[in-house]
């Protein structure tokens, strides 16, 4: 790395934050200055250490495996790395291999700070959505189009003023909307012929009087839309000015623009008295031009102590000619707005003081339109609850308090169990109503300093503040209690249960991400548990989840790689001694994990599914095993697992049925292992599916028989072939009088049932012997041998030798 470390002086002058990292072990060789500052780490506490070190993520050590591997050549991604104080930060990674003058490779990594970006992005958004509310909370209908006259947008109060049919909201069709508009106008030459005057000319200013067919009368306002000095486009507003006109015909523009304003306006003389005021002015004062000529302005407008306004507005009118401010006013139903007044000098024709103007101007819609605004940025849409945005200030405030004050506070994290299936089968609208109960019985647990958050889907969570391991398990289980009551939504009744995983500040974690994410961990574990009930967080989870994490990756790399392997334990005649058969088992030796038994990663495979693909895999070596034997002259019967995942694929007959007609071995040499689970799930298809493979010719057999939830109908009703002792029932025998009993049962229940009974798991010949006089047919287990590799076992049949395979006993067919 002498090559890398010598280009130490060109990575400090880079900006961007750079390592040198060595391809051999991915340890750091040189940083520069920028790495330094983004991670708050010296130089020398990073040169030298693991890349994997700097990982925040999960995923970041299978990104380095990549890397490693050598899978690309230029690796670019998005991540996020560990400050020295903890903190995160988000960052673009560029991973480059390069190969200098003095021979060994090496990678260069190329690391920019993205928080900067994020953060105005997210600004950007939040910005487009005020101001998209602010467009819709408008009493004026706006229509935006560019220089062409194609349209951009336009707002709900346009189509409401227009009249707009509900096809052209949704189709936006241009050339349909200017029909309608083109249609719906008195004059319509004269409209058409303005329209296209105004579309001539860019940069032109217009004002029009618009009459509609049905009746109303508009306000049309054009204005050009700037970008960067230069005139993008147009901005049409229209206002519903009938009511103004209909009493005011006679009048000039001026005039009707006075009458008709949305708002008051006073005209006074230089004494504040007034002369005149509008007709919404008398709505606001509830008294008449008339009545108010000659009172003083303050008299309606709380603008000063006296009659004339305080001396700071008339400084401010002297010196600019006007002035604005907001005040609070009482309305005529006597009830307070908030409004904004601009009080204008007037001047005359020589440019002395004339008249003063008081325009007010209501701004409930626009307090109400800010209220909105924040409302939809810090609540959840559906329920009401606080979102996330609210919850993370709410749970700052809370660590802030707790620092202070040496105290803690629970975290919460709710999932509702199964909620997918209410979707999936009953519809998502049917899912919200069920959310707002399921929200509304939540809440009625929780106290008012509590804070409950819907983080979106039917995940919520909740802050219980000053809270111990006492109070939040309390709570956790006046929610439980909560959820017991059948729901009844649109005449329905079911039951739901909720999962709940608990955190504690400081103890679990101190920032919300932390918190959060261990709370979430511990709910995942009840899940895997049963559901319906609460746990805290212990650290030893996350642990567990990362290495069940890194063992499926392992098993799908291992399966594609082929480093599975089977390995086949001989089933014995217990009357002959000879070898009858064989059970296929799994192994798998993984270069960083070692010999991994199959109890480590068989219930993970299938927790997430991937045993569909390993139980296939078996199938097809143990079949292909099976033939390799039968063309030696080895006829026995192959005996495979299969797990109820895999029983259930809607393909597994028709795979299975492909597999044996491409191979040699008959397919009454192979006998399915199923779990008593499988039997009880869905028992028609079941049945269908069971009559399906022994159509086939293959055997059934109940692995592990007693174990599980026995029933003795199905033995009656599916067409099984051999019941199989667990070994729970044999490595106690005959000293265990139960395991003696159950094992003597099973064996009696079988022969009664024209079944045949293998027992697992016998060690030693008193076993052996006991098993024979009980009538059992056959047995495995280290007596006879251990599961062997394939060639390992050709030489156990030379020893043993090998029977005639015992066709099952007769059944009655009882289906």
């Amino acid at each position: 790395m002498g090559c890398a470390r010598s280009w130490q002086s060109l990575i400090d002058a880079l900006t961007e934050a750079v390592w040198i990292v060595s391809e051999r072990d991915l340890h750091l060789v040189a940083v520069n200055r920028s790495a330094e500052a983004l991670l708050g780490i010296g130089r020398d506490d990073l040169i030298g250490s693991p890349v994997t070190d700097l990982a925040a993520v999960p995923e970041d050590v299978f990104f380095w495996e990549d890397v490693l591997a050598g899978r690309e050549g230029s690796l670019l991604s998005e991540t996020w790395l560990r400050r020295a104080d903890d903190s995160l930060v988000a960052v673009l990674r560029k991973v480059s291999r390069i190969r200098c003058g003095c021979g060994a490779p090496f990678y260069v990594v190329c690391v920019s700070n993205q928080d900067e970006r994020r953060a105005v992005e997210t600004e950007l958004e939040k910005l487009v959505a005020e101001l998209r509310a602010t467009l819709e909370s408008t009493a004026d209908g706006i229509l935006v189009t560019d220089l062409d006259g194609a349209i951009r947008g336009f707002n709900q109060r346009f189509a409401e003023i227009w009249g707009l049919p509900e096809n052209l909201l949704t189709e936006r069709q241009d050339q349909s909307v200017y029909r309608w508009m083109d249609e719906s106008v008195l004059n319509r030459d004269h409209y058409i012929a303005r329209v296209e005057e105004i579309g001539r000319d860019p940069l032109l200013e217009a004002t029009d009087i618009l009459s509609l067919r049905n009746g109303q009368v508009l306000e049309w306002v054009t204005l050009p839309q700037y970008a960067r000095g230069h005139a993008i486009g147009r901005v049409h507003s229209f206002r519903n000015i009938t009511q103004r006109l209909s009493d005011e015909k006679s009048l000039k523009l001026a005039s009707r623009v006075f009458e008709a304003s949305l708002d008051a306006i006073f005209v006074t003389d230089l004494e504040f008295r007034i002369l005149t005021i509008n007709p919404a002015c008398e709505r606001m004062t509830s008294v008449c031009s008339a009545e108010a000529a000659g009172e003083p302005l303050s008299r309606f407008l709380q603008l000063g102590r006296d009659e004339l306004p305080i001396a700071s507005i008339q400084r401010v009118l002297s010196r600019d000619g006007v002035w604005q401010g907001e005040i609070r006013q009482r309305r005529s139903d006597g009830q307070g707005a908030p409004c904004l007044v601009s009080l204008v000098r007037v001047l005359d024709a020589q440019g002395a003081p004339f008249h003063y103007v008081a325009f007010v101007k209501d701004l409930s819609e626009a307090v109400e339109a800010r209220r909105r605004i924040e409302q939809l940025a810090y609540t959840d849409a559906l329920t009401g609850l606080p979102n996330r945005v609210r919850l993370t200030e709410r749970i700052d405030f809370a660590i802030r308090l707790a620092q202070r004050e040496n105290g803690s506070f629970a975290i919460l994290f709710l999932d509702i169990d199964r909620f997918k299936h209410i979707n999936d089968s009953l519809g998502h609208l049917f899912g919200d109503q069920v959310l707002i109960e399921v929200a509304r019985r939540i809440e009625s647990c929780l106290r008012h300093v509590d804070t409950i958050a819907r983080l979106g889907g039917d995940e919520f969570v909740l802050l219980l503040h000053q809270a111990d391991n006492h109070g939040a398990e309390q709570t956790a289980r006046r929610l439980l209690k909560a959820m017991e009551p059948p729901f009844d939504v649109g005449g329905m009744k079911f039951s739901l249960t909720l999962s709940i995983g608990i955190a504690l500040y400081p103890q679990d974690g101190e920032n919300l991400g932390d918190l959060i994410k261990n709370a979430d961990t511990a709910m995942y574990h009840i899940k895997e548990r049963g559901r319906g009930d609460f746990r805290f967080y212990q650290t030893q989870m996350n642990v567990d989840l990362l290495a069940r994490m890194k063992i499926d990756h392992a098993m799908r790399e291992a399966l594609v790689d082929q480093r599975f392997r089977l390995v086949y334990q001989p089933q014995v005649d217990l009357r002959t001694g000879r070898l009858i058969g064989a059970e296929a088992l799994i192994r798998w030796s993984d270069e960083v994990l070692g010999e991994m038994l199959p109890a480590q990663f068989i219930p993970i495979a299938e927790e997430t599914g991937f045993i569909v693909s390993l139980g296939a895999w078996v199938l097809r070596e143990a079949i292909r095993q099976g033939e390799i034997w039968q063309a030696e002259g080895i006829d026995i019967m192959m005996s495979v697992n299969v797990s109820a995942v895999q029983f259930h694929q809607a393909n597994f007959v028709d795979s299975l049925a492909k597999s044996l007609s491409s191979s040699g071995l008959p397919p009454n040499r192979l006998e399915l292992e199923l779990t008593e689970s499988i039997l009880i799930q869905n028992v028609e298809e079941t049945q269908l599916r069971l009559d399906a493979l022994v159509d086939l010719g293959v055997r059934l057999a109940i692995d592990d028989f007693g174990t599980g939830y026995s029933s003795l109908a199905y033995l009656k009703r599916f067409p099984i072939h051999k019941l199989k002792i667990d070994r729970s029932f044999v490595q106690d025998i005959p000293d265990d009088e139960s395991d003696a009993a159950i094992a003597t049962a099973v064996i009696n229940l079988a022969r009664s049932l024209n079944l045949r009974a293998i027992a697992e798991g016998v060690e030693n010949e008193t076993q052996r012997r006991f098993l024979l006089d009980a009538g059992c047919d056959e047995y495995q287990g280290y007596l006879c041998s251990p599961p062997v590799e394939p060639a390992d076992f050709v030489v156990l049949v030379s020893k043993l030798g090998l029977s005639e395979i015992f066709e099952p006993r007769q059944q009655v067919a009882t289906h």
